[in-house]
């Protein structure tokens, strides 16, 4: 029998490659970033519900609680939609390389958000990742805005973390994930009612992508979101950053057996990719020895 923090532990690496995955459903669904994020956030929002139900739990939240899961998912919904525009403009191994840089916002954000100085280190590993991008900017000269919007995808990505990982230790995962994409979606609502861009042509899906949709927003949606909660409670976070590292790596090799010559990029691609993930990793390491030294 496997112990609880291996399963965990398991569970984590099924949910980080259930996300690389969503990168290639990114592209093979033929709606708009936009719609695509509204419908997932939709559907993934109702399954949830009906899970709620199932399970008779409350979904009571003190109102600072609720004002935060409100501002979180309205910026997880400006996540997706960078990502799914990054994916659409450029390539998804682009997408996902400058995703990376994520791990670094978070260094940078945490400071601000919870009050403690800026570390040295985190400061020059970002310096690194700086170099990484600018080999891949330089390189990939025609996908110049699906990196930059990949990279404001990485830093929306990073401060939804910082201020979820705090809800993640006290509330319901399932509740969490209910008001966050619930907001998610009012707050994309509003913007397409405001920009009249609901309309009868909006709903009317091909049976692929609506197929595709249905996948995307109950595993790699409504149960990753809940399950990655979940997780955080059992896993070290240098545990959790380390395997989460590993999605461009289980995304861009999805990428490139399913999409094979359209996601082959320049050799000097994989060399800024290869500098920002090995940052990543190192930083965290780094971070782990320090924490170990304190305790």
């Amino acid at each position: 029998m496997l112990n609880d923090k291996l399963k965990n532990y398991l569970h984590l690496h099924v949910i980080v490659f259930i996300w690389g995955f969503t990168a290639i459903l990114g592209k093979l669904i033929s709606l708009e970033a936009l719609d695509l994020v509204w419908f997932r956030m939709f559907l993934a929002a109702l399954f949830i519900v009906v899970f709620l139900v199932y399970k008779k739990e409350s979904i009571k939240v003190p109102l600072n609680a609720l004002i935060g899961f409100i501002i979180s998912g309205i910026i997880i919904a400006a996540h997706w939609y960078t990502f799914y525009q990054a994916i659409k403009v450029s390539t998804i191994s682009i997408t996902l390389a400058c995703l990376s840089t994520g791990a670094f916002f978070a260094s940078l954000i945490e400071p601000v958000f919870y009050r403690r100085k800026v570390i040295w280190y985190e400061v020059l590993f970002g310096l690194f990742a700086v170099i990484g991008i600018s080999i891949i900017f330089n390189v990939e000269t025609n996908h110049k805005l699906g990196i930059i919007l990949a990279i404001v995808s990485a830093f929306l990505s990073a401060l939804f973390s910082v201020i979820n990982s705090k809800y993640a230790k006290i509330y319901n995962p399932n509740v969490i994930s209910f008001y966050e994409l619930s907001s998610g979606v009012l707050f994309l609502s509003l913007y397409l009612l405001a920009t009249e861009k609901f309309s009868t042509s909006f709903f009317e899906l091909t049976f692929e992508d609506f197929a595709w949709l249905i996948v995307l927003a109950s595993i790699c949606t409504a149960y990753a979101f809940s399950a990655s909660i979940k997780v955080m409670k059992f896993l070290s976070p240098f545990t959790v950053m380390l395997t989460v590292n590993l999605e461009p790596v289980y995304g861009i090799i999805l990428a490139l057996l399913i999409f094979k010559d359209s996601e082959h990029m320049n050799s000097l691609f994989y060399l800024g990719a290869a500098i920002i993930l090995l940052t990543v990793i190192a930083n965290g390491i780094v971070k782990n020895r320090k924490k170990l030294k304190t305790n």
